[in-house]
């Protein structure tokens, strides 16, 4: 049984495509949490070792050799930083945040170029201003989403990402170009409607609608090189955010789980690249939001 077990897990690990998304999208709640499925095949091994079952350990050299396939590459060392790096912080600050200012002193303390927020309400929208105000000059804000930098920015719009049946003024994208001493960069910051887990399975359709609404966005973006930051409330393993993945460079190294704050199980906080690489991502201190920060060394190529 044991060994039967270590086979599922392997098979869910290396065809968890497979797995349909038509019921409940059964398939993205598994790509959710898939890097959990290595503790699986820990407890396994250690039944495996409690039984002394040499079957049992042969089987589980298939899901260890799965996981270090799809994940063994994001905690090796990275590559050193190099002098035309670009470092980025991306935070959902929630609408609920108690201390904006100090949450604002946390993510400049990263000492980032640019920096990235989502659920900015009107109430604490000054305090962000003013705590950011001498170390990042320029900024934009659309909507609830924002861009804080330590460069000029230039033409800057809304992104359309609503899905249908969502109120107009739900205003969750923008789009700026950084005058950066890398080049001019197009940089996206976005918000991703929320999913649900209910009873029936994962409810993730508004999310998958706005990610091909982002996706075709950065598809029609006519500068070279272009960031991503954004709260998409899914994983890089999600195929709801295939439409971004598949046009996008992910993070090559860290885990940086960013949700929920108190006992982070998934990065739904992502940093995305096109003509860039996303050097390493990782996780910041904890801020008065249910999200962690993230921080990412992005390269330029």
């Amino acid at each position: 049984m044991l060994a039967a077990f270590a086979v599922v897990t392997a098979a869910l690990l290396t065809f968890h495509r497979a797995v349909p998304n038509s019921v409940g999208h059964l398939g993205s709640l598994l790509e959710a949490f898939l890097p959990w499925l290595g503790l699986v095949a820990v407890v396994l091994l250690g039944l495996a070792l409690l039984r002394r079952s040499v079957t049992a350990l042969i089987a589980l050299l298939l899901p260890a050799a799965a996981w270090t396939c799809l994940f063994g590459g994001l905690l090796l060392p990275g590559v050193k930083p190099g002098a035309h790096d670009l470092t980025v912080v991306q935070h959902n600050v929630s609408d609920e945040n108690a201390d904006p200012a100090g949450t604002a002193r946390t993510l400049a303390g990263a000492g980032p170029d640019l920096i990235g927020l989502e659920e900015l309400v009107p109430r604490a929208l000054p305090a962000y201003e003013k705590a950011l105000a001498s170390d990042y000059p320029h900024h934009v804000v659309r909507g609830s989403v924002g861009l804080w930098s330590k460069h000029p920015l230039s033409d800057t719009r809304p992104v359309d990402i609503r899905p249908r049946g969502v109120p107009k003024d739900w205003r969750r994208g923008l789009r700026t170009v950084v005058r950066a001493p890398q080049g001019e960069i197009a940089a996206y910051v976005a918000h991703l409607p929320s999913v649900r887990l209910r009873a029936s399975g994962l409810e993730s359709s508004w999310r998958d609608e706005s990610a091909g609404l982002l996706g075709r966005a950065l598809a029609a973006e006519k500068r070279r090189t272009a960031i991503l930051l954004g709260d998409l409330n899914g994983t890089v393993d999600d195929r709801g955010l295939g439409p971004l993945t598949s046009r996008m460079n992910v993070a090559e190294r860290g885990f940086a789980f960013s949700f929920p704050a108190s006992l982070p199980l998934a990065r739904i906080d992502q940093v995305m690249a096109r003509s860039a690489t996303v050097r390493r991502i990782r996780a910041l201190p904890p801020t008065g939001s249910d999200h962690l920060p993230i921080a990412a060394r992005i390269t330029p190529r």
